[in-house]
């Protein structure tokens, strides 16, 4: 039979038996700072401070969803133009003799052009904040911002250098939308300002379900096991 002592029970040990001035609401003891009840922390709180640590735009995530954005509406401008769903393109014409001759847009391609760039831009902004797993809305407003950005810096590049120096135009990724001196209209204006609220709104949606992953993995990892029956 063992005869060592209980260090629970051992009256040697002040520790174990002093007094402890812990406050019965937060369960905190007062003289040392440490949390007497061993209980682990919640998952909102867990979420929290992961947030204040990692928190923010993270404008590499971003850039990467502006990249998917741009890859999406490439892809469903071809889409859309090869079937002929009036983006301003005859089925006989080709996308440079388009760019050439650009020639205004349809209620049909207006349209079509709106949901192409809302789809693309929740695909942009759903990158981002899988990347980022915190603050959606800041990195859908990130993948936004860098578009503005870039489409900037090549409008600038483009009037310095000239047009053959412009990259989108060169690609023509999007339906050309007649804006210039000549040609502006209230019509153009009117897509032109719904395209940029619309980018906004479908990137920032994007994020807000990217970051939705991440929340569900947290539920899984820290709400307690169901008990086995």
């Amino acid at each position: 039979m063992s005869t060592e002592a209980n260090p629970a029970e051992d009256p040697a040990t002040p520790e174990r038996n002093r007094t402890t001035d812990v406050d019965r609401t937060t369960g905190i003891d007062r003289t040392t700072g440490i949390d007497r009840t061993g209980a682990v922390p919640g998952r909102h709180e867990v979420v929290r401070r992961q947030r204040e640590a990692y928190g923010g735009i993270k404008f590499g995530s971003c850039f990467f969803g502006w990249l998917t954005a741009t890859g999406v509406a490439v892809l469903l401008t071809a889409l859309v133009a090869a079937a002929g769903l009036g983006v301003g393109l005859a089925q006989n014409v080709t996308p440079t003799d388009a760019a050439e001759n650009p020639r205004p847009l349809g209620l049909a391609g207006a349209i079509a052009l709106v949901i192409i760039v809302f789809i693309a831009y929740v695909a942009g902004g759903y990158v981002a904040g899988r990347m980022a797993r915190f603050n959606g809305v800041r990195q859908g407003i990130g993948v936004w911002l860098w578009a503005i950005v870039v489409s900037i810096i090549l409008g600038v590049i483009g009037l310095i250098a000239g047009n053959r120096y412009n990259v989108l135009s060169m690609t023509n990724s999007f339906p050309r939308i007649p804006v210039n001196e000549g040609t502006l209209t209230a019509g153009g204006i009117i897509l032109a300002a719904a395209l940029v609220i619309v980018a906004l709104i479908g990137a920032v949606l994007g994020g807000l379900l990217g970051m939705r992953f991440h929340r569900r993995v947290d539920r899984v990892g820290l709400e307690p096991a169901e008990p086995v029956v």
